[in-house]
């Protein structure tokens, strides 16, 4: 897969979840380290950008 199909793919996810994610926004209320750790080793979302993400290595 192209690296622009891959960003273009990321995006996607993070404009359609992210942006609206409560859990995410209650936790970054408290440390945006809690949500950032929780976006990258919980949420379902967070590991699907993550491995696009390795995907642009």
């Amino acid at each position: 897969m192209r690296m622009i199909d891959t960003v273009h793919k990321i995006n996607q996810l993070e404009d359609h979840y992210c942006h609206q994610c409560l859990i995410k926004k209650t936790l970054r209320q408290e440390s945006k380290t809690k949500a950032h750790h929780y976006c990258i080793s919980k949420c379902s979302v967070g590991l699907q950008i993550k491995q696009w993400g390795n995907n642009l290595q």
